[in-house]
């Protein structure tokens, strides 16, 4: 049965659900941050899932980054599935800018983070909930899932 990282889950914000990845927003307010986790448990590497699933993660991952492109208008859009605290497989997607605290560097360590208030996580969680419920209509789910 899968279950979401207790460091995940304690870092971020549950936004939803596509076909095949659980949707979540970082709660660190320096940088427009989702990050998609399969919903397949103890799934750790990309190669560990079917190649239908690796195809429908791919999909996903596009589509959640040319969102964030076309709502944000970064210089760069930074995808990437670390692993070496929470071994879950997770591909985070985040927006950069060339004028952020980190820009060119990663993000990674860089600065102390900066935890959204209260009430703008709700606001930045609800816009990125609206966008992903379109966004799911366009993504179709792979049938070997």
């Amino acid at each position: 049965m899968f279950e979401l990282h207790p460091r995940l889950a304690a870092d971020t914000l549950v936004l939803g659900d596509l076909p095949l990845c659980r949707v979540l927003l970082a709660k660190e307010s320096q940088y427009p941050w989702l990050i998609l986790v399969p919903k397949v448990a103890g799934l750790r590497e990309i190669h560990h899932l079917t190649t239908g699933q690796q195809q429908q993660l791919m999909l996903e991952s596009c589509a959640v980054a040319a969102l964030m492109e076309q709502s944000l208008n970064p210089d760069k859009i930074n995808v990437a599935a670390l692993g070496n605290l929470v071994p879950q497989l997770h591909l985070h997607h985040v927006a950069r800018f060339s004028g952020d605290k980190a820009w060119p560097g990663p993000i990674w360590g860089a600065h102390p983070v900066i935890a959204y208030e209260p009430q703008v996580l709700a606001r930045e969680a609800d816009t990125w909930q609206m966008q992903l419920a379109t966004l799911a209509n366009f993504i179709p789910a792979n049938a070997d899932e």
